[in-house]
């Protein structure tokens, strides 16, 4: 699926703030490379419904042996490794025995106990790999996962690997230390790094994993299709704390959504809900809704968060402008599209971004594969709009009591007028001040 930096930053898959993203509200990852990884998996949406169904078969089985997974791989032991071939340390015999190894230890205390502490942690994360195999051995894998278990199984398998995983490291001899530290350095570097490698993509679907259990996201029915579709129930946005969930469908039939409301009322979290599940499908991951279907899309872009640029000389108006050209470019390759713009022609006078909004709209819904969720401040132009039997109207109702304002965030059809900017600048005492000076 094709989306852009500007898509990733709009639905905040990443952020500059990382506590605002939903990379870190994923992020259970123990390593540093495992880290690293999800990052790379999050920032490249999946080409082919048949690998969306293979990930998303591997977070299920991670799932389903999460309690067994193993605990002395961490992101201390795999440090410990990797340091150990960037160390100087002096050289010690290829072959090592119950003298030399002695004289090492005591003529060289610092650089033995620098291979000493390797050897420990070396063990520790090999267990723990061969725990990883064991417990997938016997079920049946994805074909990522068969990839994954069959080449560290095939690392592990080696005479001395397989020693030292019956040593208890707190017994190890001097000769032994030497022994294992000189076969790690000397003939186990490649293969080291490798299963630390996979150790890595493990850790990072590890990750989503654990996410999905936590916050009980449901795994989608995603099938490929000639017309885009999607229909979801329950979709909330993953990054609020006590979320209101929506009921959606878009079809080619009522491809266009025409959204309304007051500011505040929750327009541009839905259109981000949107987005973010169906672009966290595209991951292969679970999706934070009960139930979602939908067809798979060749790319997803949004207009939410559009800035002016001084040092161009472009306004914020020409750089909408410009977005919206973009966008239809890019769509006009007969190719499933789902587009998100949020509140159309905000840099300009309210005359124009009429027009220009009415104009870009009856463009779009004309187009048959793509998928439009549009939100807008103009209530007025959505009559003008009603002819069209493809655009749906949706808003969301905000009502005042005693000059409070309640927003229910829930999702209804219809247009809303409401237009409560002045009522909020009272609320929050700037008129009162204004009165004052």
């Amino acid at each position: 699926m094709q989306v852009d930096k500007t898509t990733l930053a709009d639905l905040s898959i990443f952020h500059q703030e990382e506590e605002q993203s939903v990379f870190h509200h994923l992020n259970h990852t123990q390593t540093n490379e495992g880290r690293e990884y999800l990052r790379y998996l999050m920032a490249h949406p999946l080409n082919s419904v048949e690998d969306i169904l293979d990930t998303q078969q591997t977070i299920r089985q991670l799932i389903n042996v999460a309690k067994d997974w193993p605990l002395t791989v961490t992101n201390g032991t795999i440090m410990v490794i990797e340091r150990f071939y960037e160390s100087q340390v002096n050289e010690f015999s290829r072959h090592p025995n119950k003298v030399n190894s002695l004289f090492y230890k005591i003529f060289n205390a610092p650089d033995y106990s620098l291979v000493r502490y390797t050897v420990e942690h070396a063990i520790d994360f090999l267990k723990g790999l061969q725990q990883i195999v064991d417990i997938l051995h016997e079920q049946t894998l994805s074909k990522q996962m068969v990839a994954w278990v069959s080449r560290m199984a095939m690392l592990l398998n080696k005479p001395m690997i397989q020693e030292m995983m019956y040593e208890d490291k707190k017994t190890l001899t001097p000769e032994q230390i030497l022994t294992y530290g000189g076969f790690i350095r000397h003939h186990y570097k490649s293969q080291s790094f490798e299963l630390v490698e996979i150790y890595a993509k493990f850790d990072a679907y590890m990750s989503i994993a654990w996410a999905c259990k936590k916050h009980g996201y449901s795994f989608p029915g995603i099938k490929e299709s000639a017309e885009p579709y999607i229909k979801v129930n329950g979709l909330h946005h993953m990054l609020l704390e006590q979320p209101v969930s929506y009921d959606i469908e878009l079809t080619i039939e009522n491809n266009f959504l025409f959204l309304t409301g007051a500011n505040m009322a929750g327009k541009s979290t839905f259109i981000k809900a949107v987005g973010v599940s169906v672009y966290l499908a595209h991951l292969g991951m679970g999706v934070p809704a009960t139930d979602m279907q939908l067809s798979y899309f060749d790319g997803l872009l949004s207009n939410i968060q559009v800035v002016d640029n001084i040092i161009k000389g472009e306004s914020f108006f020409f750089n909408e402008v410009q977005r919206i050209k973009n966008t239809i470019e890019k769509i006009s390759d007969g190719k499933n599209w789902l587009i998100l713009i949020d509140e159309l022609f905000k840099g300009t006078n309210q005359q124009d971004a009429v027009k220009c909004s009415v104009t870009v709209i009856e463009g779009l819904r004309k187009m048959k594969n793509a998928l439009f969720v549009l939100s807008t401040h103009l209530y007025e132009i959505g009559d003008e709009l009603r002819k069209y039997k493809n655009i749906q109207f949706h808003y969301f109702e905000t009502s005042v009591e005693d000059d409070q304002l309640i927003f229910s965030y829930q999702l209804k059809e219809g247009i809303s007028n409401d237009r409560l900017g002045y009522l909020i600048l009272r609320k929050e005492g700037v008129v009162d001040l204004l009165e004052k000076l």
